[in-house]
């Protein structure tokens, strides 16, 4: 029985979209002949996620000035530390006596989130650095600190020191529709300021790539070209409105083999604030397992197929059995937004703040209830 659950706080593991710093090496080749007609290409004004426009350019101008280099190092001290943590924690390590430890280094990408310098960016371009230096599109550079980070969504905030830079316009990513254009705005390879283009294939995507129990994962999938150097840039609508944080690839070779995924800008700018506030994610609970609703598992446990996430086991102290959610409901609905799968869910659930009331829809025995949960912290141990 215990095999079909996935518990809202359980782990995922796999890896993530190495930082950048390799060379851009490819060999060059002639131009091919083509078609010397010239295309007919009609100008058309664009709000929203109907035609796709003519060009980018809007897009591209509105965002690009947002989107910064950074390149995180160790420092000399750091690295001495970790090699005597090395030491410590490894037997054999006295077998092979001293050397000089060679403090890491990588670039990333990050978005200006406000005009006093705070940066967005992924926890695994900053995370074993503690020196940082951002770059931004005219080239100006700036010393930075680290505000915070949350190694479970991925998500770490950064400063820069001074006034009226150019932060980013949000959108929402709650309105972000498959099959819409988008952009992707980043350093990949260390060549700045690249922009490419592609449509949302998919949203609500858990790749199992986050280690950690309480990990978060509701990608938003795309096929714009993203690669090491991208992560914790841009991924913008075509107004140039912020929809995603770039964070990882699908790719059997370790560059863009057709598939990107995102950190939506709700739950993103949800993780931000606390981090720019507290200096950490603190993060309410559901206090279930899940499991995804299929036709076997409504077989396997008699219950009533019913698009949405079936609840297992109840934390006795946590929000849902407060509120008086049971055993084997499936949840249908948050706050009246469907919830189709635990990535979803997940991600509704962690957008939410200790103390917030969250309305739970859930059907039971055929019939749906709806209750008012009041949200609560994970209680230390669980």
């Amino acid at each position: 029985m215990n095999k079909i659950w996935s518990t809202l706080i359980a782990g995922v593991a796999g890896g993530l979209v190495t930082l950048g710093g390799m060379k851009l090496m490819a060999p060059s080749s002639d131009l091919q002949p083509g078609n010397t007609a010239s295309p007919v290409v009609r100008q058309v004004a664009y709000e929203g996620a109907g035609a796709p426009p003519a060009d980018f350019t809007r897009a591209a101008e509105r965002s690009m000035n947002a989107v910064v280099h950074i390149k995180a190092s160790e420092s000399q001290r750091s690295a001495m530390e970790r090699q005597r943590n090395m030491r410590h924690s490894d037997p054999f390590s006295f077998f092979f006596g001293e050397y000089e430890p060679q403090p890491r280094s990588g670039t990333g990408s990050g978005v200006i989130y406000s005009s006093d310098g705070y940066i967005l960016t992924n926890n695994h371009v900053v995370e074993f650095a503690d020196e940082f230096t951002v770059t931004l599109h005219d080239n100006r550079e700036f010393k930075a600190r680290m505000v915070g980070r949350d190694p479970n969504t991925d998500m770490a905030v950064i400063k820069i020191d001074g006034q009226n830079f150019s932060a980013i316009e949000l959108g929402n990513s709650d309105d972000v529709k498959v099959g819409e254009w988008v952009l992707a705005v980043g350093n990949p390879f260390d060549l700045t300021s690249t922009v490419t283009a592609g449509i949302v294939s998919a949203k609500g995507r858990n790749i199992n790539i986050i280690r950690g129990r309480s990990a978060i994962e509701s990608f938003i999938q795309t096929d714009a070209a993203v690669n090491p150097g991208n992560s914790g840039g841009a991924l913008v609508d075509v107004n140039g409105r912020l929809i995603g944080i770039n964070s990882a690839i699908a790719t059997p070779t370790g560059v863009f083999a057709g598939y990107s995924f995102a950190i939506p800008i709700n739950l993103a700018k949800r993780i931000a604030d606390d981090l720019i506030e507290y200096g950490e994610y603190r993060r309410a609970y559901l206090g279930v397992d899940i499991a995804e609703m299929t036709q076997e598992n409504a077989n396997t446990l008699n219950i009533q197929y019913t698009p949405g996430v079936i609840i297992g086991e109840l934390d006795p102290a946590g929000s849902a059995a407060t509120a008086g959610l049971q055993q084997y409901d499936v949840i249908t609905r948050i706050n009246n937004k469907a919830v189709t799968n635990s990535a979803e869910l997940l991600e509704m659930v962690g957008r939410s703040k200790v103390g917030d009331v969250v309305t739970v829809s859930v059907v039971r025995d055929g019939k749906e209830k709806q209750y008012d949960v009041k949200m609560r912290t994970r209680k230390e141990g669980n």
